[in-house]
Formats: C-alpha cells, structure tokens, sequence
C-alpha cells in the first residue's frame, strides 16, 4: 500500500512499545511533514543514544561517562546506598528530589519461573561495592511482588554478616483508596508495616 520507505518506517515505529499500526502510521506521515533539520536532528538522536550511552561503571545507571553524574556529586550521602531493580527507578527518585544517596541498580529482580536467578540480575557488582564502600544503610526500593520480595530477602540474608541497616520502601494501601479493593498481599503488608499513630 505505501512506498517500501513509508512502510519500513511505519515498522520501525511498531517495535516501539505501545505502538500499533495506526500509531505508527500516524507517526510515520509526521516526519513526512517534519523539515529536514529536524528530520536529522530526530535521527542523530536516535544514533546517539545507542553509541554514546553505557552504564555507569561504579552503579549501573545511565551516562556518557565512565561514572554517572549521581555517583561523581560531591554532595551525595556516601553513607545510604539505594538499590533499583532499573534505571527508571532513579529518575522517578530524582524528580522528587527527596532522596540525597547513592544508588545501584539491578539488572532486574530474581524469578525463578522465569528462569532469572540471582547470578542473572549482577549481585556480584552490588556486594564488591557494599565490601568496598562504608554505607551506614542500604535501602531496597523495589516493587512489591514475590519477585521483588524474593530478591531483597536474597541480598539481605547475603548482608547478614555486616553491620549495615537494612530497609525497604515502606508499602501498603493507597491515600484515598477503598480498602475492600486493596489485594491481600498489598494489605497483609500494610499491616506488618504498621506505625504508631503520633
């Protein structure tokens, strides 16, 4: 139906995640009417990213640099380390602006149905830091499911040797929700996690 350009573009934007057919069509007629300038501004930065962008080498999260910008800021606390199963775990901690420590990020979380056991998420990289480094507390900010559960539990027992604090992000029901919709596990753990009441 269209030119093989067209339609090799409309599949190019397809392996995009959540772009169907329509989508993809609609954002291939787009760069159609785009200028040229920036038809190649949008494609340097699609090449870019690719050559220029590698994991931080002390942390794991993305950069153009040997160290990532989070892990070279004199003004991070050097004492509380916070692991993410992924990248976009930082940023959504960055744009609050809240939290002022170091992080390491996973390369995901351990399932053994999936097939994903500890050896496969870069443990390894994770403990030679904790061995190297003087963290006074290591945080677990990961989602909460069994996987997540099974992971920190893993790390933890890991650790059990050091004197380092061991915490989770805190989890439970929802401000405003119903709690005769909130599943049993999310409830469960809103219970253990209980706090007194100030």
């Amino acid at each position: 139906m269209y030119p093989e350009s067209i339609h090799n573009l409309i599949e190019s934007f397809k392996l995009l995640p959540g772009i169907g057919e329509r989508t993809a069509e609609r954002l291939a007629f787009c760069i159609l009417e785009m200028d040229y300038d920036n038809v190649k501004f949008f494609s340097d930065n699609i090449k870019n990213i690719q050559k220029l962008i590698h994991k931080c080498q002390s942390c794991n999260n993305l950069t153009e640099s040997e160290i990532c910008n989070i892990c070279s800021d004199s003004y991070r606390d050097k004492k509380i380390l916070c692991v993410v199963e992924d990248v976009k775990s930082i940023y959504l901690f960055e744009k609050m602006g809240m939290f002022k420590g170091m992080y390491h990020v996973l390369d995901g979380l351990i399932s053994p149905l999936d097939g994903i056991n500890p050896e496969d998420i870069g443990l390894g990289k994770l403990f030679n830091r904790v061995k190297n480094e003087k963290y006074q507390e290591i945080i677990f900010a990961f989602k909460p499911s069994v996987e997540g559960e099974t992971t920190a539990l893993y790390i933890k027992k890991m650790l059990d040797d050091t004197k380092i604090k061991i915490t989770r992000l805190a989890s439970g029901v929802p401000m405003g929700a119903d709690i005769e919709y909130i599943d049993s596990l999310t409830l469960e753990r809103a219970l253990n996690d209980r706090k007194e009441v100030e």
